[in-house]
């Protein structure tokens, strides 16, 4: 499977819409996505267990979160149109939200999101709305999680493997809007499938500002816990993955809003649509140059 570059960049192309500037905008995203990892992250269904996968964010005052972009590929041929619905949660860090001292099922607590959701907005409540933008054919990693979440003494499997499927953009608005104070915090999106699997894109790093690249001070690397782990989590490099060193992950997603809790300002869409279609390309280019070569 490759990228499409061109599509990509007609797309970036269609998303550049002229929109007011706003005073005390909110924006933070990570790198596009880099081929490493690929994590399942779903709500339950028939058949299928609970699945969450997590990565950190920081707010240095009380923020107003609008929008959200996350990007994945969808597993065993599936197409945007199977995609029935999107789950939000934003976590805290352990051990708030939790009980403390910890079960003793996994090899730390330390830095992974909290027992308990802090906030849940899904399309189900009609709290967000989604719509997704699609590439026409792929993109693969080199490994990915799905099965292998378990307790210790067997967390470290080496992940599941290399997945891959079309690759998807969702980009989703907050009807109910999060207002969150300054803090440490976990986004969790998860994907319901009508048929196939969702799976979240790994990405290198967080980024600040201009400063691409760039992790932010204190940055945690991604988590993930399926319903008979729970309330555990699991670091996906460090435990499931392991080795010596053991790699981290980071995942693709970004999130716009305002500070305090003003009204909303038209230009945020257009901000994080630019944020996913800009990782889209970044990620489509090299691709591109290597076929030229």
């Amino acid at each position: 499977m490759t990228h499409r570059p061109v599509a990509c960049l007609s797309l970036l192309a269609a998303l550049l819409i002229v929109a007011p500037a706003a005073a005390d905008v909110f924006h933070f995203q990570t790198d596009p996505p880099d081929g490493r990892m690929a994590v399942a992250s779903r709500p339950a269904s028939p058949g299928k267990i609970e699945i969450e996968a997590a990565d950190d964010f920081l707010l240095d005052q009380t923020t107003t979160i609008r929008h959200a972009t996350f990007a994945g590929v969808l597993g065993d041929s599936a197409f945007p149109t199977d995609i029935a619905g999107v789950t939000v949660e934003i976590y805290r860090v352990f051990p708030q939200d939790s009980a403390n001292p910890p079960s003793g099922n996994v090899p730390t607590r330390v830095n992974s999101p909290s027992d308990v959701v802090l906030e849940s907005r899904s399309s189900t409540a009609a709290t967000l709305t989604f719509t997704t933008t699609a590439l026409p054919l792929g993109f693969m990693t080199t490994n990915s999680v799905l099965n292998g979440i378990h307790p210790i003494p067997n967390q470290t499997t080496g992940g599941d493997g290399p997945t891959g499927g079309r690759e998807v953009g969702i980009s989703v608005t907050f009807t109910s809007p999060i207002t969150l104070p300054a803090g440490h915090y976990f986004f969790v999106p998860q994907v319901q499938m009508t048929s196939g699997e969702f799976y979240w894109l790994s990405s290198a790093h967080p980024t600040t500002g201009a400063n691409v690249g760039t992790p932010f001070p204190g940055d945690l690397e991604g988590w993930i816990r399926n319903e008979s782990l729970a309330p555990d989590w699991l670091r996906v490099g460090t435990d499931i993955v392991g080795g010596s060193p053991a790699p981290k992950f980071n995942f693709f997603f970004s999130l716009d809003g305002d500070f305090g809790t003003v009204a909303t300002v038209p230009a945020l869409s257009t901000l994080g649509l630019l944020a996913l279609a800009l990782a889209l390309a970044a990620a489509a280019l090299p691709r591109l140059r290597k076929g030229r070569g």
